[in-house]
């Protein structure tokens, strides 16, 4: 009896000496991903870079691993920095930050899609909320948007399908919402730009009693945005509460809401296939378009720290989305006329109808095999997802209006009527596990692999015989070492399986249902650093990608689609990180890829053509970010950041190229007292025209010179 008393306090001993250690290494790492100044034995206070190679994250594995100890590349974006840099929706946190990542955005897919590693849209570059997959209807995903609710954002680059499933080749971007907190902290911030954006949020959170606490945050705003005719507003809630059952048992109760009205600029048509720049602020839309998405999650997370060896951890989750589109988004320049020829069949009115309720389970146990410390995750995910898709199939309406200065007109009104399309049951289950192993002090083994089993239904209320039902089986899986020779330094290997649908799963097709799932093989190598007392970083990847089962025509007979095309891409990425003495703050990234199609096959006026060797449509063959901050003076600071994009094609016959750009943001901080912050910020500060995306007709622009004034208050 008092053996076993002495053990459980033994235990207990243990485990709290563990948990202050691992809060510690906590405030640590947080202390390095937000740039918050420390003091270092050598040299006065400064703040650090944002790279935080020492910190842990929950993207790259289960197993809460720093990166330093993650066979890929991870990277975390911090609320500070965002905050720091003026970067106010995860769109311009990810490509601004993130190495080699660029962006497609268009109201049509939610204005969120990423690209990266030669990858693109929301079918291969994954989207996480908290670590939970948020299934992408018809290419679209709307939530989340802004970033006052995030915590920090963690990028995994590569294949990420054994940690999240099918559909994410390229990699993914996990967006973490922020937590209660046992400090009271509230803070409030206001800002105008010149677009006329007013916005408004606030944060507040603190403990309710010894061992409740809360966290809410709301952000409004309201912009007659850059474009003619384009008024937008969006609103965003997050509120979380955490409750400690006891001191191994902990839950948090979380739910978000959205609701955006967001921009309804489908792009600028190209004159004889040459964007004038004349066109910018033309909206060719019709005058009552509207564009609306609500979008809702909550979620109940588990943690039971059973032993020192043992974490149970559970997530259940639901989710909703309602998007409405009611446009003409087709504009192509007549040569003949002179005029802008509006439709062709692009009077689309679309309404979607999404749920998605999942479990997601997962237990970690810590020990020793043969005197070798492991650690070992396994666990499963599942989910039902309902998505009603109803629409004016099949799309009717046109109209021509002049460049300038013409009437944008009403909706088409003898387009067909909206009536529901179809409706998908998506029912999905998969099982997962990883593990490492630390072979020597110096060298560890990390393994993981992931089996999932979706089944798709569809139901086609206007052709029944297009209606079916699909059972799709993916395998991924990733194998790696990292090698530690010295303390920080760490060099690395993995080779990894991805699996994507050849078209957004929960959507998909009559004819797409019938081809299997494409398959991504990536090998990956790298070395990553912290060093001078954690005042630098640096890392550096190379890495090879091949994508099979791609859709291409055969070549024999071109009204049959065969699925044998081929997509590669090879690449090497670096980031550093300095913090300087005198207040100065270097961060840099850039990536160099040659993305191609090896094989992909395609009928041109009934012949095949062969785009082997052709770079696919909207990926640049170079990406680089480069922020300076200096703190010049007792409580003033300033930062500067170029966003450097390489040339794209429009086409993937590679003949309308969309040109390389440079666009540099800028911001000035002052700080009258210790919890007042006044910025000062100008966006795209030489006012450079851009294309973000587009096609072979009209392409999106990027935003104009924009200044903006924030004021932000702790309290």
């Amino acid at each position: 009896m008092e053996r076993s008393a002495a053990s459980t306090r033994a235990r207990r001993a243990k485990s709290d000496n563990a948990t202050r250690a691992a809060r510690s290494h906590h405030h640590r790492s947080i202390a390095a991903n937000t740039g918050a100044p420390v003091a270092t034995p050598t040299g006065p206070v400064v703040s650090v870079p944002t790279l935080n190679l020492t910190g842990t994250t929950s993207t790259g594995s289960r197993l809460g691993l720093t990166r330093l100890q993650t066979p890929a590349s991870v990277e975390v974006i911090s609320a500070e920095t965002m905050a720091e840099r003026g970067q106010q929706n995860i769109l311009a946190a990810v490509t601004q930050n993130a190495t080699g990542f660029t962006a497609a955005p268009a109201p049509g897919n939610g204005s969120i899609a990423f690209n990266t590693r030669g990858f693109t849209g929301n079918g291969t570059v994954m989207t996480l909320y908290d670590g939970t997959r948020l299934y992408v209807g018809s290419g679209t995903l709307t939530f989340p948007y802004d970033t006052w609710s995030a915590e920090r954002i963690e990028v995994l680059r590569g294949p990420a399908s054994v940690m999240y499933g099918e559909g994410a080749i390229g990699g993914a971007v996990n967006v973490i919402s922020k937590l209660p907190l046992w400090v009271p902290r509230n803070q409030a911030e206001i800002s105008f730009d010149t677009n006329m954006r007013r916005r408004l949020a606030v944060d507040s959170g603190g403990p309710v009693g010894k061992d409740v606490a809360y966290r809410i945050t709301a952000v409004g705003s309201m912009s007659d945005g850059w474009i003619d005719r384009d008024r937008q507003s969006d609103v965003e809630v997050h509120a979380a509460v955490q409750v400690k059952q006891n001191e191994d048992v902990t839950w948090t109760i979380s739910t978000d809401y959205g609701d955006r009205s967001p921009s309804r600029y489908f792009g600028t048509p190209l004159i004889n296939g040459k964007l004038e720049t004349a066109l910018r602020f033309q909206n060719y839309n019709v005058g009552d378009s509207t564009i609306r998405y609500q979008d809702s999650q909550s979620q109940v997370k588990t943690e039971w720290q059973v032993s020192d060896a043992i974490t149970l951890r559970n997530t259940l989750y639901y989710l909703n989305s309602q998007r409405h589109w009611r446009d003409e988004e087709s504009y192509i320049y007549n040569s003949k006329t002179g005029l802008i020829d509006r439709g062709g069949g692009n009077y689309i009115e679309i309404l979607h109808d999404q749920a998605q309720i999942g479990d997601r389970f997962d237990a970690t146990f810590r020990g020793h095999i043969f005197g070798m410390v492991n650690e070992f995750v396994t666990g499963f995910d599942i989910n039902n997802i309902a998505f009603t898709h109803t629409n004016n199939s099949p799309y009717a309406g046109s109209s021509s209006v002049p460049l300038f200065n013409f009437n944008p007109g009403s909706f088409y009104a003898t387009t067909s009527p909206t009536v529901p399309g179809f409706n998908t049951t998506t029912n999905q289950y998969g099982v997962f596990a990883e593990n490492r192993l630390a072979v020597t002090e110096h060298l560890s083994l990390i393994s993981g692999i992931r089996q999932d089993e979706p089944t798709v239904t569809r139901t086609n209320h206007v052709t029944p015989a297009n209606s079916y039902e699909k059972a799709y089986h993916a395998t991924s899986w990733r194998a790696g070492a990292v090698y530690t020779p010295i303390k920080d330094l760490a060099f690395y290997g993995q080779y990894s399986v991805a699996v994507d649908p050849v078209s957004n799963l929960i959507t998909s097709s009559a004819v797409n249902s019938t081809y299997q799932l494409s398959r991504g093989k990536q090998v990956e190598v790298g070395v990553k650093q912290s060093f001078w007392n954690g005042r630098g970083e640096w890392t550096l990847a190379g890495y090879e990608i091949v994508k099979n089962n791609l859709l291409a025509r055969d070549p024999n007979n071109l009204a049959v689609t065969l699925q044998v095309g081929q997509q590669s891409s090879r690449g090497v990425e670096a980031s550093v990180g300095f913090a300087l003495d005198h207040g100065w703050r270097i961060d840099a990234n850039t990536a160099f890829l040659r993305a191609k199609y090896d094989n992909f096959v395609q009928s041109v006026g009934g012949l095949p053509v062969n785009y082997a060797g052709n770079v696919p449509v909207n990926v640049p063959q170079s990406v680089s970010n480069v922020w300076v901050t200096w703190a010049f003076a007792s409580n003033w600071s300033a930062n500067a950041g170029v966003q450097i994009v390489g040339k794209r094609y429009a086409d993937i016959a590679n003949t309308l190229e969309m040109p390389a750009y440079n666009v540099v943001n800028a911001g000035l901080q002052w700080k009258p007292d210790l919890n007042t912050t006044v910025s000062l910020r100008v966006y795209n500060l030489f006012d450079t025209v851009y294309a973000t995306s587009g096609g072979t007709n009209q392409w999106l622009l990027g935003m104009p010179r924009t200044a903006q004034l924030a004021v932000n208050v702790k309290f």
